[in-house]
């Protein structure tokens, strides 16, 4: 395993590189970025095809910067320097523990102060140069992919609330004996909760400048599957506990073709240092499962992008508005039902069924998929006055 992008480098390059970013949180990068470029290519296909428009907004131009907009920024540099600038100059203190320095009051103040009044002056300098003694209200025409930046920050901001409140209902245990350490770790998410805290922030956001929802849902997904995919990467390499039940049994002969470690897996050097610890290794990331497991964040990661790899390839070829969100939701809800048959997870009992948080949303997912689709077949063929009554 590779919880820092150091050891996937040296394991890959054979160059023994000392660089302490987590491979699960660089992967989780990925995934926004990849999700950005393909909400971009929507948000211009869907506008070329007439379905949403640019739209206008008013803005104030010749104003000079608020004490607002002084303070955001010079809080914004003082983070930045008391932070970043500090870590560079503590070089090796921040590398040999990335996370703990972050969430950490470690800093430099110095840095923090110069930085913090370096950026405050800047916002209002800047807004000093192209001040006007009489500020002029304008409107600036705004296509729906310039926006698509402020989304993605938007909708990753939403989900990593979503993601944390949902994991922290699902283990409540742990929220009544360490609430500040639950809430505060930086492991523990639970994909769900980001999805679903994501996609409201993404319509709320797009639906408020005149989009419609189903456009909406069609645009955004496809970037969801793919985001899911390269995220599922991170875990995969990672070891981030997001794996299997016991898999004990041999692999099969018509299997052959995989390897040994995509059928059962022990995951050494774990980021979570899971399991026992490892003969002949010192130091951090030295524990291994002592029984294989399914490697089911690998099975994801596949799956997760050949979907996406079919979703690509008919988005041209779907008519009716709402149509790939309904795929989506049936795609994606089967994938985890299936994944979830081999995974470890808490099982809550409801209407005589026990299953875990995720096929309960899975379920749902599907249910709401197929009435979707079902919808839209009603209404073509009503159209088409092929319905009698």
């Amino acid at each position: 395993m590779f919880p820092t992008i150091g050891h996937l480098i040296n394991y890959l390059f054979h160059k023994h590189i000392l660089f302490n970013i987590q491979t699960l949180g660089f992967f989780m990068a990925m995934a926004f970025i990849s999700s950005y470029q393909v909400f971009k290519a929507e948000f211009k296909r869907k506008e070329a095809e007439g379905k949403i428009k640019a739209f206008t907004q008013t803005i104030v131009e010749g104003k000079p910067a608020s004490a607002l907009e002084i303070f955001v920024n010079s809080l914004l540099g003082f983070l930045f320097g008391f932070k970043i600038l500090g870590g560079l100059i503590s070089y090796h203190s921040f590398l040999s523990d990335p996370q703990k320095y972050i969430l950490s009051l470690q800093g430099n103040l110095i840095c923090g102060i110069l930085c913090g009044l370096g950026f405050g002056y800047w916002a209002w300098y800047d807004r000093r140069k192209v001040q006007l003694a009489q500020p002029v209200i304008v409107e600036k025409t705004v296509h729906p992919y310039q926006l698509a930046l402020q989304i993605v920050f938007t909708v990753a901001f939403w989900g990593f609330i979503g993601a944390k409140l949902f994991d922290t209902a699902e283990h409540f245990d742990r929220l009544k004996y360490d609430p500040i350490g639950t809430l505060f770790s930086v492991n523990g998410f639970t994909y769900y909760g980001g999805l679903i805290f994501g996609a409201l922030a993404y319509l709320y956001f797009c639906h408020k400048r005149g989009m419609r929802l189903d456009h909406l849902a069609d645009i955004g997904s496809p970037g969801m599957m793919l985001a899911y995919a390269v995220g599922r990467v991170g875990c995969a390499l990672s070891g981030d506990g997001d794996w299997g039940i016991a898999n004990m049994h041999p692999k099969p002969t018509w299997l052959n073709w995989m390897p040994d470690w995509a059928w059962s897996y022990r995951f050494p050097h774990n980021e979570i240092n899971a399991g026992a610890p490892m003969d002949n290794c010192s130091g951090n990331f030295c524990y291994e499962l002592v029984r294989g497991v399914y490697p089911t964040s690998f099975y994801e990661a596949v799956l997760c992008l050949l979907l996406f790899i079919l979703m690509w390839a008919i988005r041209k070829h779907l008519g009716p508005a709402g149509l790939m969100f309904y795929i989506y939701l049936i795609l994606n809800g089967t994938e985890r039902i299936l994944i979830e048959t081999i995974r470890i997870n808490i099982r809550y009992r409801f209407l005589g069924l026990n299953l875990t948080q995720a096929e309960w949303i899975s379920a749902a997912m599907i249910t709401c998929g197929l009435i979707g689709i079902l919808s839209i077949i009603y209404k073509c063929l009503k159209k088409q006055g092929k319905l009698s009554y």
